[in-house]
């Protein structure tokens, strides 16, 4: 239980570092795929799909909205 508590901090604290650098744009395109992807694997399973596909799906819908949005800004 411990390891896991360790693994899942380091790469929590990997991914923040990551995105530090990252511009308006990547930042909106990757919070949609982010948010298009739980949304689509919620909706997924909902419906008695796929949870892997409806997140798959999800997240290419909702990075390709996050950069429509920010560049259209």
């Amino acid at each position: 239980m411990k390891s896991m508590v360790i693994v899942i901090t380091i790469l929590s604290l990997t991914f923040i570092v990551g995105c530090t650098g990252m511009n308006s744009r990547q930042q909106s395109t990757l919070s949609g795929a982010g948010i298009g992807a739980v949304g689509g694997g919620v909706i997924g399973a909902a419906t008695g799909g796929s949870p892997v596909t409806g997140a798959v799906i999800g997240a290419g819908v909702g990075g390709a909205s996050g950069y429509v949005l920010d560049k259209n800004k």
